[in-house]
């Protein structure tokens, strides 16, 4: 009897557990919400909790850091925006989609190749539901007036956007690419058109032509004059966006806790130009217009993690806060440097360029339930690994072809490892210029910043220098020893590197994908300009 009344007990117990791992309540530990935030040309230095001498107050990401892990060596694929996004999207590198250098525009043709599988798309393959509130930046079809000119991969003058027909719906964008949903805008805000989009159309049409400030109260510099519709305020963008982003996780939160996980990107157009803070922030920083923004967008942050709280789904879900590329020039770095505040940190360049400033990027996650709380780790790592980080989290093997340079930082994430499995990283800049780095040693195949910091590609100055520069970044954190001439054998290790990994089509192990557009790992003159 007594062997009997155990078996039972264990039958009792077996069963409870199968109840208990079927359960929505399981699934949805099993399956995390999952947040991206990124925000626009946020530089590393700009948040208080990787930078303690910085004069910016961001109290909302410094709480997020305090809860989660700080990644001190995060970097974007490019520093720039849409390289980057494509990046995010795709778990694929940058340069290999048809925009060798520069940025699109707002009615340039959809990037994402026809067929390739995105985070979202993925994600919703595995019962997510998938949302994108905020700066698109990876082209859109839009369809045209009769016997105008077809748009191209560049940023629009203000007048050519009143070729797009604004009657008709756009296509391949957010929701042709696997998000459910999407509201926000084409481009970066200070590019045409100036009107909110929704799912595949825009929510006002255009009727009049706006610019705005590129820095609120500050003259001279506004932005490209375009078709707007007649409400649109740059100022409220950043607020509108906010408020979309809570609006959708309070309609999610109840799914989400019956086993239906969703999957939320938040691209900002904050702090990126135009720099306009709205009339309760102007001021606050007693820094600089600027400075203000960063605390506007730092609210933003703390916004999203209230709604989560509010709806006791905070431990369940994993918050990503970042940055597409460095600071920006037209943050005003004089005037930041002036107050003590460097948004670039200890790292040379800024955004655009090959140098570290360019790339290196805030880079915080927290996920209450599985996240160690004030952690911090320095492997490197990238935004692409964003996608098999996702697979990772759902015990699931990449289909072939798929985020070809993505790479799991879960391990080092919930604590099973100290490593993830990247080594290096290619670097890319807005002209083209590629970098490699692996370990301490950093190649850049250019002379110059390969953006817009001196040396400025195509200057006498840069043309001066050596074909290449080798930096130790474990000695050199500000790329000041151009070690090149005295290491020939690490040069050309890292420059067959990242030649195997160009010719290869992928940097993560799998069937070979071979190059067949051109390549240039050498461009020493490139001329593209990004926004």
């Amino acid at each position: 009897m007594r062997h009997l009344s155990s078996l039972s007990f264990k039958a009792a117990i077996l069963l409870a557990l199968t109840s208990f791992l079927q359960s929505p309540a399981h699934a949805a530990a099993a399956k995390p919400n999952i947040i991206f935030i990124l925000a626009d040309d946020l530089g590393y230095g700009d948040v208080h909790a990787l930078n303690s001498e910085g004069k910016i107050a961001t109290p909302q990401m410094d709480r997020l850091a305090a809860s989660g892990m700080i990644f001190t060596d995060a970097h974007s694929s490019s520093s720039v925006c849409t390289p980057t996004r494509y990046g995010i999207m795709t778990g694929r590198y940058n340069w290999r989609s048809r925009l060798p250098s520069g940025v699109l525009g707002g009615f340039s043709p959809s990037l994402i190749e026809p067929g390739r599988l995105t985070v979202p798309a993925y994600l919703r393959k595995h019962g997510y539901k998938t949302a994108c509130i905020g700066k698109w930046h990876l082209g859109l079809d839009w369809e045209r007036k009769p016997d105008t000119l077809a748009f191209e991969d560049k940023i629009e003058q203000g007048h050519e956007s009143w070729r797009a027909d604004f009657t008709k719906p756009f296509k391949n964008g957010p929701t042709t690419l696997g998000f459910d949903s999407f509201f926000g805008i084409a481009a970066s805000l200070d590019m045409v058109p100036y009107t909110y989009l929704q799912n595949d159309r825009v929510t006002a049409i255009p009727s009049v032509d706006k610019e705005f400030p590129m820095t609120l109260g500050k003259e001279p510099g506004h932005t490209r004059k375009g078709a707007a519709a007649p409400e649109f305020e740059a100022d409220q963008v950043l607020p509108t966006l906010t408020a979309k982003a809570e609006q959708f996780i309070h309609e999610q939160a109840k799914a989400a806790k019956a086993g239906t996980p969703f999957f939320l990107y938040l691209p900002l157009n904050a702090p990126h130009t135009p720099i306009v803070p709205s009339k309760e922030w102007i001021g606050k920083s007693g820094i600089s217009m600027y400075a203000d923004f960063v605390m506007q967008t730092d609210a933003t942050v703390g916004r999203i993690l209230d709604a989560l709280k509010a709806e006791q789904i905070d431990s369940d879900t994993m918050v990503i806060m970042t940055s597409d590329n460095g600071c920006s020039p037209q943050a005003n770095f004089p005037e930041l440097l002036a107050k003590g505040h460097n948004p670039s940190h200890v790292f040379r360049g800024t955004k655009a360029d090959i140098f570290d400033g360019g790339h290196r990027i805030p880079f915080i996650v927290s996920w209450p339930n599985r996240v160690k709380a004030g952690s911090k780790t320095d492997q490197l790592t990238c935004l692409n690994d964003l996608f098999a980080t996702c697979a990772d989290l759902l015990g699931d093997k990449l289909p072939a072809n798929t985020a070809e340079d993505s790479i799991s930082f879960l391990p080092v994430l919930v604590g099973r490892s100290e490593k993830s499995g990247r080594e290096d990283l290619i670097h890319h800049s807005v002209n083209g210029s590629f970098a490699i780095r692996q370990g301490k040693w950093k190649l850049e195949l250019c002379p110059d910043s390969g953006g817009w910091s001196e040396p400025k590609p195509r200057t006498p100055a840069a043309k001066a220098l050596p074909k290449v520069q080798l930096y130790d970044l474990s000695s050199d954190i500000g790329e000041k020893y151009n070690l090149q001439a005295e290491n020939p054998q690490t040069v050309s290790k890292l420059l067959t590197l990242i030649e195997k990994y160009v010719v290869d089509g992928r940097s993560t192990p799998g069937d070979i994908q071979p190059n067949t557009g051109i390549i240039d790992l050498h461009r020493f003159d490139g001329k593209a300009k990004g926004d």
